[in-house]
């Protein structure tokens, strides 16, 4: 396994800087892909330059499943220009230039892009200069030369498997104030045959998309008509919702959580007094009514602090788990809107527990034994972060340190593992976060639990100790699924829009073959029904072929057939979705069939 780059004294920096002691990065370090990677956008971006030479370059850094470069040019990039420019790339990539470093005086380096019309590079460096920076690092490899802070691999040799994917609008910097840029994805790996695999994999996540599968199972959408990262639920798509829902209440209520519910909007000045005026407010929406602002709520904790701040509380009464379903609206740029994943208004499960600091580690194992049940009844399996203080945050030091002990020693106690996800905390407090995998081993951030002191002093939230003096609770704030949407695109795509049973929109169609069996389907229908079975029926004068094609493309898990030999025997013809036959069978017994699924919720 070839060394690709190295470290010194825990820094990551070029093979030729490393000189006689170093740490050496081989191809299977967990750092070696980002750097083969990051290399690959700066090919990209040289091979651009040479095919298009009026293009200006902005940024182009790695990311968790490949890399992009940002481009500025009048005319749209094809399916043929990417072609091209791979073609090109392959010319550079053989010729195996090497990534030389350079340092430069900060005005020489603005000089150097001036001349060069990089505005965007211009820019970049101008800020830095703003922030105190004296010089900035080059590199360059041919002809190109670009603003880096590395590291590289040593030539461009060492890409051996890449291919470009795609091209996207994005505004430079994200700000759609900015020019809209056109931003081209791609990916690479040390193994061809690591490549060809991420390849095939995402065209099984083609065929999995919530957006492409919403839209074919009548579920949801979402047009520019009603405004962008708002979604109307069809009837298919609100009936999941609800049965996800009628599931999380229960679930709670059998844990110990009162419900309640707070209001869309509340007075400014409860967002002053949270903080979240001052550390979040471009992402919120304000009202005017009678001459006073309201905030539209874009976090449900407040409405939570209110109910505990309703009368006094005693040690005796904690701790208290409030529950709501609480929808909330966030301010989210038009660029990063995307489906279910990313919308603007959405629903949270969101609880917040008030509880002694003698009770905060039992809470967090408990929520942790709550993602366990969940998360393993789906078939997910998840990985954890321990996210700690970001730049932009509330409180002291000492604070936050009393806040992050619990949730550490939590994990380590339960033997969790986990990685430290630095500066990554919300600004009232420290948080685990559970990264769930997908049937295609993608992550998506679901769960989460912040340890949160700050707000419990800012509404002086208190409670009567065995003392009979006042004490400061602790709050964890705390979701299961995350926002309901979002979870629900991940089971979109995680089960290919085949949900379980119990969680079908439509448990099960039932189809005749002729009008001489409709009176015999009908009475299946409403036996069905009582037995609260979510049944459609489909007696259309069309051939039985067509109707069962049609209710496989739907997804639905049982069909129901029903052809002159069941009407005599007064029985039932299944098919599942899984094409599996039943032929002949009495109702009763695929009524026990369905029902021992629904219960056990496979």
């Amino acid at each position: 396994m070839e060394v690709i780059a190295a470290k010194k004294n825990g820094e990551l920096i070029d093979l030729s800087q490393a000189g006689e002691v170093y740490e050496p990065v081989y191809e299977g370090d967990v750092q070696a892909l980002d750097i083969l990677r990051h290399s690959c956008a700066h090919v990209m971006a040289e091979a651009v330059k040479e095919l298009f030479p009026e293009v200006k370059v902005a940024i182009g850094p790695a990311t968790e499943t490949g890399f992009y470069y940002d481009f500025d040019r009048d005319e749209p990039f094809t399916e043929q220009h990417l072609e091209q420019i791979e073609k090109k790339m392959y010319e550079i990539i053989d010729a195996k230039l090497p990534f030389k470093r350079s340092v430069l005086p900060i005005e020489e380096a603005l000089e150097y892009f001036k001349s060069k019309g990089e505005l965007y590079k211009v820019e970049i460096i101008e800020d830095l200069l703003k922030q105190g920076a004296r010089e900035v690092s080059l590199y360059s490899q041919g002809n190109f030369v670009d603003l880096c802070r590395g590291p590289h691999i040593p030539n461009t040799g060492y890409i051996r498997a890449f291919k470009l994917l795609s091209v996207a609008g994005a505004y430079w910097r994200g700000d759609e104030k900015n020019k809209m840029l056109q931003r081209i994805y791609g990916t690479a790996f040390f193994k061809r045959e690591d490549l060809e695999k991420y390849l095939k994999q995402l065209e099984e996540a083609k065929e999995r998309d919530h957006r492409k599968l919403g839209k074919e199972l009548e579920l949801f959408s979402i047009s520019d008509e009603v405004g962008p990262g708002l979604v109307i639920y069809h009837p298919n798509g609100a009936m999941l919702r609800y049965l996800l829902e009628d599931f999380e209440r229960k679930e709670h209520l059998r844990r110990g959580y009162q419900m309640v519910i707070g209001p869309q909007i509340m007075r400014l000045e409860l967002w002053k007094k949270s903080g979240h005026y001052d550390n979040y407010r471009e992402n919120m929406y304000f009202t005017e009514v009678e001459g006073q602002i309201f905030g539209i709520k874009p976090m449900n904790c407040i409405a939570h602090i209110m109910v505990y701040k309703s009368k006094v509380r005693s040690y005796r009464d904690l701790p208290l788990r409030f529950f709501e379903l609480g929808t909330v609206h966030r301010h989210e740029r038009s660029g990063v809107l995307h489906g279910l994943l990313r919308l603007r208004a959405f629903t949270q499960d969101d609880a917040h527990i008030f509880c002694r600091p003698d009770q905060v580690q039992d809470e967090i194992a408990g929520v942790l034994k709550f993602v366990d049940d969940v998360m393993g009844m789906f078939g997910f399996s998840y990985e954890i972060e321990l996210s700690t203080r970001p730049e932009k945050s509330l409180g002291s030091d000492e604070i936050w340190e009393l806040a992050t002990n619990p949730l550490k020693d939590s994990l380590e106690k339960l033997g969790k593992e986990y990685t430290v996800n630095e500066g990554d905390g919300a600004f009232y407090g420290p948080k685990i976060d559970i990264k769930l995998k997908d049937a295609l081993d993608r992550k998506w951030q679901c769960a989460t639990i912040q340890c949160d002191f700050n707000l419990p002093e800012r509404f002086d939230l208190s409670f009567v100790g065995e003392d009979n003096k006042k004490h400061r609770p602790v709050m964890l704030h705390r979701v299961i699924l995350g926002s309901i949407e979002r979870f629900i695109s991940i089971l979109i795509e995680h089960y290919k829009g085949a949900f379980p049973v119990w969680l079908a929109p439509i448990q099960v169609i039932v189809v005749n073959i002729t009008d001489k069996q409709l009176d015999y389907a009908k009475s299946i229908v409403s036996r069905l029904r009582e037995e609260d079975i979510r049944v459609e029926e489909d007696f259309r004068n069309e051939k039985l072929g067509f109707k069962i094609r049609e209710a496989q493309l739907r997804k639905i898990p049982y069909i129901v057939i029903v052809g002159d030999n069941e009407v005599a025997s007064s029985t039932v013809t299944i098919r599942g979705r899984d094409r599996e036959e039943k032929i002949g069978i009495a109702l009763s017994e695929f009524l026990d069939i369905i029902k021992d699924k629904i219960k056990q919720r496979r």
